[in-house]
């Protein structure tokens, strides 16, 4: 792919036929430039595609030596850990972390994205939030040839490079063992089927219940976010089922182990009424009473790996464009919250 020449103020003002003084102050919100005339400069700024550099201009070589990340969220164990990964590996190679996230919010995620990109990051990693519809603010990125790696949550279509776990066998491997348990009304706690990971955790559910015979009943599937307060509406859902579910997977470890929480007050004894598997192998998994069963994803890898390739990319030793999926090992970890037997 040729590399798109950058866009300069020359070419902004040349474009609008004004001077390349008016330009430059409009471009530093310079108050003696008029709303309308900087209103103008900055639409077509943004449509040429020119990017304000932050950075010490006689960089002649263009090098920002940042790395982009954007996240969904920051307080969760998995994103830490994730971050803890990427953080080794770039400060190993010299680079720097410029860190952003979505709060799971689309709009978010396109301000971070552009925000990301004015400043000039030699490369970005994200992980997509719940809302996400397209991947229409990354193009920027591609036009300048500005590397970008997905982790966790990605689009796995298209020829986007993804770094993921299998999530379909996790979720197979998760149902798997609690039928193994004698579990036959299993329900699946999940969040937004849009992104790959929990669609595939569910598909690989709905295999382990087919491969046993057991038909796949839909009033056993729970839409909700990953907060607590909709792991305590989730697990009131169950409460009210009836027959009461034998078994729970949970596609997340904090909403398992609300879930958990409630299902306690309510009388309910884990595993020998209700089995529970959860997600992530977080560090409350063995903090819960009893120690929850979970599949282990060990995000310092993934972080670790995903770093690597974009570093490696920006060295001239590998080429994203060659690799798209790269999966990350994951395990089933078996505790006493899903031990029926």
């Amino acid at each position: 792919m040729s590399k798109k020449k950058e866009v300069t103020i020359y070419d902004i003002a040349s474009a609008l036929n004004i001077s390349i003084a008016t330009v430059s102050r409009a471009l530093k919100n310079d108050p003696v430039v008029s709303k309308r005339t900087k209103k103008k400069i900055f639409d077509l700024a943004e449509k040429m595609g020119y990017r304000t550099n932050h950075f010490a201009r006689n960089l002649r070589n263009q090098k920002t030596n940042t790395i982009g990340v954007i996240v969904h969220e920051l307080n969760s164990n998995f994103i830490t850990s994730v971050l803890a990964g990427i953080e080794k590996v770039t400060a190993e190679a010299g680079y720097d972390l410029i860190i952003a996230h979505s709060s799971e919010s689309f709009s978010k995620e396109i301000a971070n994205a552009k925000n990301l990109f004015h400043k000039r990051v030699d490369g970005l990693i994200a992980s997509l939030s719940l809302e996400t519809k397209n991947l229409d603010h990354f193009k920027s990125f591609e036009e300048k040839n500005v590397p970008v790696i997905f982790f966790d949550r990605v689009e796995q279509e298209g020829n986007n490079t993804v770094v993921v776990i299998d999530n379909d066998k996790c979720g197979y491997q998760a149902t798997q063992h609690l039928i193994q348990q004698g579990c036959k009304r299993i329900v699946h706690i999940t969040s937004n089927l849009k992104r790959n990971v929990y669609s595939k955790r569910f598909k690989g559910y709905k295999e382990a219940l087919a491969d046993n015979g057991i038909p796949y009943d839909e009033k056993l599937l729970i839409i909700n976010d990953l907060s607590e307060r909709a792991a305590i509406e989730s697990t009131m859902k169950m409460l009210k089922m009836n027959p009461l579910p034998d078994a729970a997977f949970i596609t997340n470890d904090f909403v398992a182990a609300i879930c958990m929480r409630t299902l306690k007050e309510n009388n309910i004894k884990i595993p020998e009424d209700i089995a529970i598997v959860g997600f992530n192998n977080d560090a409350i998994c063995t903090l819960v009473e009893p120690a929850l069963s979970t599949i282990n994803y060990p995000g310092i890898d993934v972080g670790e790996v995903a770093a690597s390739n974009l570093i490696n990319h920006l060295k001239g030793i590998g080429n994203l464009q060659n690799t798209n999926t790269i999966i990350i090992r994951s395990n089933l970890i078996i505790r006493k919250s899903s031990l029926k037997k």
